[in-house]
C-alpha cells in the first residue's frame, strides 16, 4: 500500500493513525500542500478534488486509489478486521459514526485551509475568529456526546475511529483556535490517554518525514 498524504493534514493523521493501529504496513508518499501539490496533474489523477490523503492499494491483481480518509478507514476495516476500529454492536457502530461525522463533516470541513482563504480573501471576514467560532461549536458538541460513552477512550475502553479523528482535530485546532482544556475535559482526557501508545506517537504529524519545524 501506498499513502499520499501530508504530514499536517488532520484528514491523514485519521489514516495514519488506522494504519499503525492495525500494523499495517504502508509506503510515505508526500503530497506537499503548502506548495500546491495536490492541484497538480499526477495528484488529481488520483484524486480529482484534489485533497489528501489518497490510499493506493492492489486489488485482484488492480492498482486503485481510493480517497477521502472515512472511505479509507472503512476499507482497512473490511479489508483488515483484526484490531478492529469499530464496536460490534449496530447501535454502538452508529454511535461512534455520529462522532466520527461530527469530526468529518461537522467541525474540520469549516476550517480547512481553501475555506479559510476564501472567508478572508473572498467574504473579508476574519478567518480566525471564524475558525474559533466553528471549531469551539464543534468541540463543544463531542464533549456532549462523549460524556454519555467515553471510558479510556471516546467509545468505552477500546481505541476506535471516533478516537483516531479525535487527535488530528484537536491538533489542528490549536492551530487556528484558543482551546481551553477546562472547557473540553473529556477530549483532553481521552487525547492524552491515546497519546501514551506508541502506535499514536507513530502517527503524530511531527514524526512523518516531510514534517516541517519552525
Amino acid at each position: 500500500m501506498k499513502l499520499f498524504n501530508y504530514w499536517r493534514s488532520s484528514a491523514s493523521y485519521r489514516v495514519r493513525l488506522a494504519l499503525s493501529f492495525k500494523e499495517l504496513a504502508y509506503e510515505y508518499v508526500a503530497v506537499n500542500l503548502v506548495k500546491g501539490e495536490q492541484h497538480e496533474g499526477p495528484h488529481r489523477a488520483r484524486n480529482p478534488w484534489g485533497g489528501v490523503p489518497v490510499l493506493e492499494v492492489v486489488e485482484n491483481g488492480k492498482t486503485l486509489q481510493l480517497p477521502q480518509s472515512v472511505a479509507i478507514v472503512e476499507y482497512l476495516e473490511e479489508r483488515y478486521p483484526h484490531k478492529a476500529l469499530f464496536p460490534t454492536g449496530a447501535v454502538e457502530r452508529a454511535r461512534v459514526r455520529a462522532m466520527v461525522e461530527t469530526v468529518n463533516s461537522g467541525i474540520q470541513p469549516l476550517h480547512n485551509l481553501q475555506v479559510l482563504a476564501y472567508v478572508k480573501d473572498v467574504a473579508k471576514a476574519d478567518s480566525k475568529a471564524w475558525a474559533e467560532h466553528w471549531i469551539g461549536k464543534g468541540l463543544d458538541a463531542l464533549e456532549a456526546m462523549a460524556k454519555d460513552t467515553a471510558g479510556t477512550y471516546l467509545f468505552g475502553d477500546a481505541f476506535t475511529f471516533a478516537d483516531a479523528c479525535l487527535l488530528p482535530q484537536l491538533f489542528g485546532a490549536r492551530r487556528f483556535a484558543t482551546v481551553d482544556p477546562a472547557r473540553f475535559p473529556t477530549l483532553m482526557r481521552v487525547e492524552a490517554e491515546c497519546l501514551k501508545q506508541d502506535f499514536a506517537q507513530r502517527a503524530r504529524p511531527e514524526n512523518q518525514p516531510d514534517a516541517v519545524t519552525t
